[in-house]
């Protein structure tokens, strides 16, 4: 029967979960995407809307299969059986102090871990009730399996998981960048390879799906076929249908085709010449855009098939983009005129995402970004034709991503409130249970409004700010960030998305072979996140808990 005599704890569980997912949203999405609109891959506006579209999708249809993680995992619950609402008011402490940190680091643009705050709720809260016993600090497992995990898995993944992620990604990029962007014609270089990349991307990225949470189900034999067949599958789709139509559109500046003519595929290599564009004042919106913004920048067009190689740091013109606002200027009139009303309408949905962020990543003002343009400067910029066929890539890896991104950090907002409402509703402990549907959507959604009204205030500190980025950087980022993923899961070692998107933008970074092309105060700032986030979150749950259970009646 529902315990109405606990009704206020289940209200305040309700508002500090709803305030820890817009925080998931404003926080660990943005930081996923930061690479991809820092490389214009995609605009600022498009990333959200994807963004948004994935996460939920993935918190809805496969966010149930990762809770029991997070509600069992770090606190042995066991020892709450004889007393159920003990644990329940410990896991609203939990959250609320997870909430409370989640907005102190996402209001000053601290990328940090979803997971660690809550963690660090989780410890604090159990510590205060029952003393350290009721912490489960490693799993009582032998080999890899005793630090798959428990409390012991976040001090290794501080570790662990940017390393990984570094060395994936430089792999990555130092491959691409032999094989394509030092080649002669790195263009049409990249357009041969371009369904072997994909293929290889679509094989990586139904492995993460396989092995994030039970995102599908496919029996342990089956894998290896299914990586494959979908492998082939996206690459031979891509050689009928996208090659052809970046061909035209990207190598012959193709004017005249439209994003959905990529359909008729081999046809498009029928047309003829291309005829002279009759607004030569205007660039065709197909065409590779800057790549950067900054003033200066290192111009490799090493040959590797020539031997050429021209590596100086010289003044670059680049075209600054003007930011087109999406709400535009406050009309003047009544408050309850036609066109005001309008204007606030806009205002109130879009004002999140109506932000310059690209340019914004690219200011040098304050402590962490001192000398942007310097560094941006020690990175080197290829061939602008052949970085545009990354940007398709790029764009698929960060979808998927989210998707993954969103079934499995979820949990981090429903983990302790299942374990609430269902001590609220039932009167007793559930160590394993069905969760609503209702929650599963309540949560999806808080993610997706943190996410569009204000993840770029941590976006705004990432991409450029770390190093100078483009669609191939970016790329091999997400890559090996995904790669990082794949087999932390199958050693049983779980890693966070924040630390590997880190590790990877410093891998690729140093590809450079300049170690000053990257911002080591920004890396040194969102490290300190990782560190003081958990003890700060634990310090705070364990106070509220413990001033509740030993204040006078």
């Amino acid at each position: 029967m529902p315990l109405h005599q606990f009704d206020y704890l289940f209200v305040i569980g309700t508002i500090f979960v709803v305030l820890n997912a817009w925080n998931i949203g404003a926080n660990d999405v943005a930081n996923a995407w930061a690479s991809a609109v820092a490389s214009l891959s995609i605009s600022y506006i498009g990333a959200m809307s994807v963004a948004s579209v994935m996460e939920f999708s993935g918190a809805v249809f496969a966010g149930a299969g990762v809770t029991d993680t997070i509600r069992n995992g770090i606190i042995d619950t066991a020892q709450f059986a004889d007393n159920p609402p003990l644990l329940m008011l410990g896991m609203v402490c939990a959250v609320t102090a997870s909430a409370l940190c989640l907005t102190i680091a996402t209001k000053v643009g601290m990328p940090v871990s979803s997971t660690h705050t809550l963690i660090g709720g989780l410890m604090g809260f159990g510590i205060a009730a029952l003393g350290t016993g009721a912490v489960k600090w490693v799993a009582d497992e032998p080999g890899v399996a005793a630090i798959s995990s428990g409390v012991v898995q976040v001090f290794i993944t501080w570790v662990i998981a940017p390393c990984l992620a570094g060395v994936f990604a430089a792999l990555i990029f130092t491959i691409t960048k032999f094989t394509v962007l030092l080649r002669q014609r790195p263009e049409m270089k990249g357009l041969v390879l371009f369904p072997v990349y994909f293929s290889a991307t679509g094989s990586l990225i139904a492995l993460l799906l396989l092995s994030k949470g039970g995102t599908i189900k496919v029996a342990d034999e089956q894998v290896p076929a299914v990586v494959i067949g979908i492998g082939l599958g996206t690459g031979g789709l891509v050689a009928l249908t996208l090659v052809p139509w970046l061909y035209r559109t990207a190598i012959l500046d193709d004017w005249q085709l439209k994003w959905y003519d990529m359909w008729k595929g081999p046809f498009l290599l029928r047309r003829g010449p291309v005829p002279p564009n009759p607004s030569e004042s205007s660039v065709p919106a197909e065409r590779p855009r800057p790549l950067s913004l900054n003033l200066h920048s290192r111009q490799n067009s090493s040959d590797i098939e020539s031997n050429v190689v021209k590596d100086e740091v010289t003044p670059v013109v680049t075209e600054v983009v003007p930011h087109k606002s999406l709400i535009g200027p406050k009309p003047d009139g009544p408050w309850h005129s036609k066109e005001l009303l309008w204007w606030a309408v806009k205002f109130a949905v879009l004002h999140g995402v109506d932000k310059d962020v690209v340019n914004l990543q690219n200011e040098g003002d304050g402590s962490l970004s001192k000398n942007i343009n310097e560094m941006h400067a020690r990175s080197v910029q290829y061939d602008a034709k052949a970085e545009h066929l990354f940007k398709f890539l790029q764009v698929l890896t960060s979808a998927t991503a989210s998707f993954a991104h969103g079934a499995n950090d979820v949990s981090n907002a429903i983990g302790p409130y299942t374990t609430i409402f269902e001590i609220w509703r039932d009167g007793k402990l559930s160590t394993s249970s069905e969760i609503p549907t209702w929650i599963l959507v309540g949560a999806g959604f808080g993610i997706v409004v943190g996410l569009w009204t204000y993840g770029y205030n941590i976006m705004k500190n990432l991409g450029n700010k770390l190093t100078l980025l483009s669609p191939s950087r970016g790329f091999s980022i997400d890559v090996g960030s995904a790669t990082t993923v794949i087999l932390a899961t199958k050693l049983g070692l779980p890693v966070s998305t924040t630390q590997c998107i880190t590790g990877a933008t410093v891998g690729v970074g140093l590809c450079n072979g300049d170690w000053r092309s990257i911002n080591w105060r920004i890396i040194a700032f969102i490290y300190s996140g990782w560190i003081f986030t958990l003890p700060v979150a634990a310090t705070l749950s364990g106070a509220l808990m413990g001033f509740i259970i030993n204040a006078p009646q």
